[in-house]
C-alpha cells in the first residue's frame, strides 16, 4: 500500500504552530516511505471562514519547507482539495447512510434543541446530547411517517443529516500512538453529518475525502480523538477499509499546566503562529517566528521534538535527517511542553552554521543604507557567535557604523586611566598611513607594540575596545579594528580620550 498522508486545516484564522506541527509530521512521514504529501482546505464551516487565511496557511507551510505534493496549487489527480468546491459529493454518501438505516433526516429547531438539552439539565443530566435516547422524543425521520418526512422536505423544512448510533456498542480501533481506543457508544451523540445549507460537517466531509483520496494514515491532533469512533463507525457503515490513525500529543504551556494557547503565548512574549497574522477584525497584530527572526530549519528542527524523539542525545537534525529518522511508533503519548529558550537555543545554533554569504545578504537587506559585501562579509562573522537572531545584528553591531557617543561607566572607573591613554594614542599613532588592515596584521602590531615596553596586554584592551564601541563587552576586538579600518580607529581613539578626560 503506498502511503497517502493529508494535513486539512480549517481557514479559520491563522495557522497555530500546532497545525505546523502536524503538517510536518504527516510530511516527514510521507518522504520516508516515498509517499504522498497532500495539503486539503477544509472550509465546510462557512461561518467561521476568514479571509486570507488559506493563503496564510500555504504561505507558512512553504515558508517551513513543507511543501504539498498535491492541492489546491500543487494539483494533483484527486482534486479539488478545496472542500467547498467539492460540495456536490457529500450528499449522496449522506442518502446513502439514510438508505441503509444508519442515518436519519431531523428537522428539529434552533429552539427545539435548546429546549431538548434544558429538560435534561433540569433531569439532573450532566452531558445532554442528541442520541439513541432523546432521539425518540424529537422531531426527526425516525418519529415521524414517511409520508410527514416527504411533506416537510417538499415544504422546503430546514432539516440536518445525523448519524445513527447504535444504544451501546464498543467501538474499536488501534492507534499507532496510543494503542487500543474502545469508546462506548453510549457515550457519544447522533452527530450532524449534512447541515441544513447542503454543506457537510468535517465527521462527512473529511471521511469521504479521505476515502476518495485513498489516504493510508490520518496524523492529526489529539483533540480530534474524540471523534475517531464516529469516524470508524462512518467507515464501517459506508463499506469502506480505514486507514491508519495515529493522535499527536497536545503543545503544552512552557509550565506543563494545560494547552499551549495564544494567550498564554502573548502573555509569556513569544509568537504562537509562523508568520505575522493580522486579525481582519480587530487589526491586531500577531508576530510570528519568522519576523521574529527564528531560521525555518532552526523552527522545524525546534517543533519536530515536541512530541517525537529519535532516541539518543544528539538535537540537531536537517529536514534530511528528520525525514531519514522519523516514525509514528517514536511519538510520545503525553504533551510535550512548549519552551521558548529551546527555541531560540535552536536557532543561535542555526545562525552560526550558516554562511557568511548567505547571513550577509540578510544582513544587508535589514540596513536602511546597504554596504559593500565584503564588509558585510566580516561584520556577520564577527557578530554571529553572540546573537540569537540575525535582525539583532543591527543593534548589537550599530557601532560599526557610529562611533560611540558615551561610554561604559563601570569600565571607565576601572580600566581608564593615563597609562591606557598615552598607549591608545602610541597605537594609533602606529596605525597612521594604513589604508587597510585585517585583524591578524592589527594584532602583530599591537601586540609588537606593548611588547617594547612590556606593557601586560590586559592594561590595554578594555580601554581599546571602550573607545572603539563604548562598550566593555562585544565581539573580537581585532575584526572591530579590520571593519572600522585605521582611520576611524584612529578618529575614534582621539574622540574617546578628548570626551573621557572632559568628563572625567
Amino acid at each position: 500500500m503506498s502511503v497517502r498522508v493529508r494535513f486539512a486545516p480549517s481557514p479559520t484564522g491563522a495557522l497555530h504552530i500546532g497545525g505546523v506541527r502536524t503538517a510536518l509530521y504527516n510530511y516527514l512521514f510521507a518522504k520516508k516511505h516515498n509517499g504522498t504529501f497532500i495539503l486539503r482546505i477544509e472550509d465546510t464551516d462557512q461561518n467561521r471562514f476568514v479571509e486570507g487565511a488559506e493563503s496564510y496557511i500555504e504561505e507558512a507551510l512553504l515558508w517551513a519547507g513543507i511543501v504539498p505534493d498535491e492541492g489546491v496549487n500543487a494539483g494533483g489527480d484527486f482534486g479539488p482539495y478545496r472542500q467547498s468546491d467539492r460540495k456536490g459529493r457529500y450528499k449522496d454518501f449522506a442518502d446513502q447512510l439514510i438508505a441503509d438505516d444508519k442515518a436519519y433526516y431531523a428537522f428539529d429547531t434552533s429552539e427545539e434543541l435548546d429546549a431538548m438539552r434544558d429538560r435534561l439539565k433540569e433531569a439532573r443530566v450532566a452531558n445532554p446530547q442528541y442520541n439513541a435516547i432523546t432521539r425518540m422524543q424529537m422531531k426527526n425521520s425516525l418519529t415521524l411517517s414517511t409520508e410527514e418526512v416527504n411533506e416537510l422536505i417538499e415544504q422546503g423544512h430546514q432539516y440536518v443529516v445525523r448519524i445513527k448510533l447504535p444504544r451501546n456498542e464498543d467501538v474499536r480501533f488501534k492507534d499507532i500512538v496510543r494503542g487500543w481506543v474502545v469508546v462506548n457508544t453510549a457515550t457519544m451523540d447522533d452527530k450532524v453529518l449534512l447541515k441544513s445549507d447542503g454543506m457537510p460537517t468535517y465527521h462527512l466531509a473529511n471521511i469521504v475525502d479521505d476515502h476518495q483520496m485513498n489516504i493510508s494514515h490520518v496524523i492529526r491532533g489529539e483533540e480530534w480523538l474524540p471523534s475517531a469512533p464516529l469516524h470508524v463507525l462512518l467507515y464501517e457503515y459506508l463499506g469502506w477499509e480505514k486507514p491508519e490513525f495515529a493522535h499527536l500529543p497536545l503543545l503544552l504551556k512552557p509550565d506543563g499546566n494545560g494547552k499551549l494557547s495564544k494567550r498564554a503565548a502573548d502573555k509569556l512574549g513569544f509568537p504562537i503562529f509562523p508568520l505575522n497574522w493580522t486579525d481582519p477584525v480587530t487589526q491586531e497584530l500577531s508576530k510570528g517566528f519568522r519576523e521574529e527572526g527564528y531560521l525555518a530549519d532552526a523552527f522545524i528542527n525546534f517543533l519536530s521534538l515536541l512530541g517525537w524523539n529519535p532516541g539518543g542525545e544528539k538535537e540537531l537534525f536537517s529536514m534530511k535527517d528528520l525525514i531519514e529518522l522519523f516514525s509514528l511508533e517514536r511519538i510520545n503519548k503525553a504533551g510535550a511542553k512548549f519552551d521558548i529558550g529551546k527555541a531560540k537555543w535552536f536557532n543561535e545554533q542555526y545562525l552560526k552554521a550558516r554562511s557568511n554569504e548567505e547571513l550577509a545578504e540578510q544582513f544587508n537587506g535589514l540596513l536602511d543604507t546597504p554596504i559593500e559585501e565584503s564588509r558585510a562579509l566580516l561584520i556577520v562573522d564577527a557578530l554571529k557567535e553572540r546573537v540569537t537572531f540575525i535582525n539583532e545584528m543591527v543593534d548589537a553591531g550599530r557601532f560599526f557604523f557610529e562611533a560611540p557617543d558615551a561610554y561604559d561607566d563601570k569600565t571607565v572607573r576601572k580600566k581608564w586611566n593615563q597609562q591606557a591613554v598615552d598607549k591608545l594614542l602610541g597605537f594609533a599613532n602606529r596605525l597612521q598611513g594604513k589604508e587597510q588592515i585585517d585583524k591578524e596584521e592589527a594584532r602583530q602590531l599591537l601586540m609588537s607594540y606593548l611588547a617594547e615596553d612590556e606593557t601586560p596586554l590586559g592594561h590595554i584592551m578594555p580601554a581599546l575596545r571602550l573607545s572603539l564601541t563604548g562598550e566593555a563587552g562585544g565581539p573580537d576586538l581585532m575584526a572591530i579594528i579590520e571593519i572600522l579600518g585605521p582611520s576611524e580607529v584612529i578618529t575614534r581613539i582621539k574622540k574617546a580620550t578628548e570626551v573621557i578626560a572632559i568628563n572625567d
